[in-house]
């Protein structure tokens, strides 16, 4: 057994599960040495490779970077066995299972590339902590000889061929570029649906969104498909998807970083960057790709600097001392969702306990001239045009090419026809944004100076994860730093009464990411927010979890209920077979699952049986709330009839 780390199990207990590996046991087809592409269609064949090829499975679950790193540095498992825990990983729970739908394209070399640093390691020592790390990267980004689709069906067979800058950054640092994850078609909105791959699904719940654009980065990391991943944030997409998986996403300085090779959006607003579980993770992606750029001019701020060492910067305690300015403005009854809301409250008055000064400001007049500055409208239609003139050998050669010609999801085609039947930029009204992004960054600066705090704290989202189907709600955070360019660090707060993420954004002054670093460092120090998805727990012997079944019986003499139940771990699906016994001349009213509230019986969640009902079978769809109770033992069952209309002693559900 190889243990690296305990962290929590991520299905139904608390359990401490450990990073190990397993016994050869095989699991029939479960071996993946090689993947064949459908890029019309986007999807993803696993091919079988003889037994003999096959590395020993590990479980890496929650496992940090660091962790990995030492592991393979101690010689107790190899990059290529990581590869292959990670693929095991998306088969089982990617396409099936609770289906997320988050990985586009695998990277048919990947164990190849993984087996070439093992060697490397074992002949001249490791590059650095990403030598051998497996990561995703966003679909707008060009990985060589891999699609590079922008989300969108049109491009689905353009394959890249050269890295993005920061992908050829993160291979030189050693680390196994393991796929493309999907996104929100052409970035265009924040819920990551697209005529390539249809609907991704957030691993904490897969009735709802991962939020987007970064969506498909944001389920597979939260998930942990991956060590860490790439994406691009243009208003919100690194750090709505951070919220909403319970991570650390960060939407840089503008220039810290370069866009060279990234599909723009919007290429005064885009930036490109690092999702990750913990902020030590995020740090070493950061330094891997973080610099200036020739072919990326807005980073010319960072040819002066030294190089990045955000990783040796971290610092233990970083909230003691460090004055954080909360804008309460945005934390009302009527804008944010109460249990969010909640949770938001709970962790400032945790950073406080922890030696942070929390400081209220106010933002007066700010909102109308962060409304009038979104420069993206102006700047899609020519900016799409210049990369794919700049990338000769797309099947299309401008926006132009692809609106109203059937060949986009619908969730985008209303705003893309909008974009490029609007004609030429109109070069007024774009100075008048410039200048609005301008005044909107001095606002922001002046507030900061004069409340003399380090950073500015608000919720990265107002609302929880939309249902899929449902339209986004409440106002949107994302602008103060998309059109600002100041930097925001999306960071976890922990799961909500309602069992799901909660996330703020830490706003600073230009190129201070390494203070936001530093009070997020001392924030997961203290309150340890993450809390790993329920529906993609650790792999036995390469195999998910399987139902699992458990009875209850409310009584064992007079009117009784006994059911069969059947509990899905995987996607919260609850199945029943409920009948009835020993009613003699009584009258069956319900019967009903329940929730305890602080021990105590609790309200109705589901009737199992309706009036006059003696048996039935049926499935039960979960909510995050509920599923969590079933997981801490607080569901049981009670039976109501005529001569019990009150009803008779309630039966605990087992703790799962």
């Amino acid at each position: 057994m190889v243990a690296l780390r305990s962290g929590r199990l991520a299905g139904l207990s608390d359990r401490q599960h450990p990073f190990q590996r397993d016994s050869l046991t095989r699991r029939e087809g479960a071996g993946v040495a090689g993947f064949a592409r459908n890029l019309a269609l986007g999807l993803l064949l696993l091919a079988s490779a003889p037994l003999s090829a096959r590395p020993a499975p590990v479980e890496v679950s929650e496992a940090s970077i660091s962790d990995l790193q030492a592991a393979m540095a101690a010689g107790r498992v190899t990059s290529a066995q990581l590869v292959q825990a990670y693929l095991d990983r998306i088969a089982a729970y990617d396409r099936r299972g609770p289906a997320l739908n988050s990985v586009l394209t695998l990277n048919p070399a990947a164990l190849a590339d993984a087996a070439r640093l093992d060697k490397e390691r074992a002949k001249t020592g490791a590059r650095g902590p990403l030598h051998g790390i497996p990561v995703l990267i966003k679909d707008n980004f060009a990985v060589a000889g891999l699609p590079v689709s922008d989300g969108t069906l049109a491009l689905a067979t353009y394959i890249a061929p050269v890295d993005a800058f920061q992908v050829r950054r993160l291979r030189e640092a050693g680390a196994v570029i393991l796929g493309k994850t999907t996104m929100h078609e052409l970035a265009m909105s924040v819920t990551t649906v697209s005529s390539l791959s249809g609907e991704t699904r957030n691993p904490y719940d897969p009735r709802r969104s991962p939020g987007g654009s970064s969506g498909g980065t944001g389920a597979s990391i939260g998930a942990s498909f991956a060590a860490a991943g790439m994406g691009s944030d243009t208003c919100g997409s690194i750090r709505i998807p951070a919220a909403y998986q319970s991570l650390f996403g960060l939407r840089g300085t503008a220039g810290l970083s370069s866009r060279a090779g990234v599909i723009p959006l919007s290429s005064t607003q885009d930036e490109a960057g690092p999702l990750a579980r913990s902020v030590t993770d995020l740090a070493i992606m950061l330094d891997a790709t973080v610099g200036a750029d020739p072919d990326d001019p807005v980073t010319a701020a960072m040819a002066g600097r030294a190089p990045p060492a955000y990783l040796q910067g971290l610092r233990p305690g970083g909230l003691k001392g460090a004055r954080i300015g909360v804008i309460r403005a945005l934390m009302t009854p009527e804008l944010m969702d109460a249990a969010m809301r909640d949770r938001t409250t709970a962790a400032l008055d945790r950073m406080k306990a922890e030696g942070a000064e929390i400081v209220d400001v106010e933002l007066p007049g700010l909102d109308p001239v962060l409304k009038a500055a979104s420069v993206i409208a102006h700047e899609f239609k020519p900016d799409f045009a210049a990369f794919l003139s700049r990338h000769p050998g797309a099947p299309i050669s401008g926006a132009e090419d692809i609106a109203g010609k059937g060949l986009v999801h619908e969730a985008i085609d209303a705003r893309l026809k909008q974009r490029v039947s609007a004609g030429p930029r109109d070069e007024e009204a774009y100075a008048e944004a410039l200048s609005k992004r301008a005044e909107a960054r001095r606002m922001l600066l002046e507030v900061m100076e004069k409340a003399r705090v380090d950073a500015l704290a608000y919720p990265v989202s107002l609302q929880p994860p939309p249902m899929w189907g449902a339209e986004m709600m409440g106002i949107g955070t994302c602008q103060m730093s998309a059109v600002t360019g100041l930097p925001a660090l999306a960071i976890p707060l922990g799961l909500s009464a309602n069992a799901l993420p909660v996330g703020m954004d830490l706003l600073g002054r230009p190129f201070d990411e390494q203070k936001l670093l530093n009070i997020a460092y001392g924030w997961e120090q203290a309150a340890k927010p993450r809390t790993a998805p329920f529906s993609t727990p650790p792999l036995a012997n390469r195999k998910a979890p399987p139902p699992v079944p458990f009875r209850t019986r409310t009584a064992q003499h007079g009117p009784a209920a006994d059911i069969a139940f059947r509990f899905d771990p995987l996607t919260a699906r609850l199945s029943y077979d409920a009948r009835l016994t020993g009613l003699t001349n009584d009258t069956p009213v319900a019967l009903t699952l329940q929730r305890t509230d602080e021990g105590k019986p609790g309200p109705i969640i589901a009737t199992l049986l309706k009036p006059g009902e003696t048996k039935a079978r049926a499935d039960l769809q979960l909510d995050t709330r509920a599923r969590a109770d079933l997981a801490a033992g607080r569901l049981y069952v009670r039976l109501y009839t005529h001569a019990h209309p009150l009803g008779l002693d309630g039966a605990p559900l087992p703790q799962l």
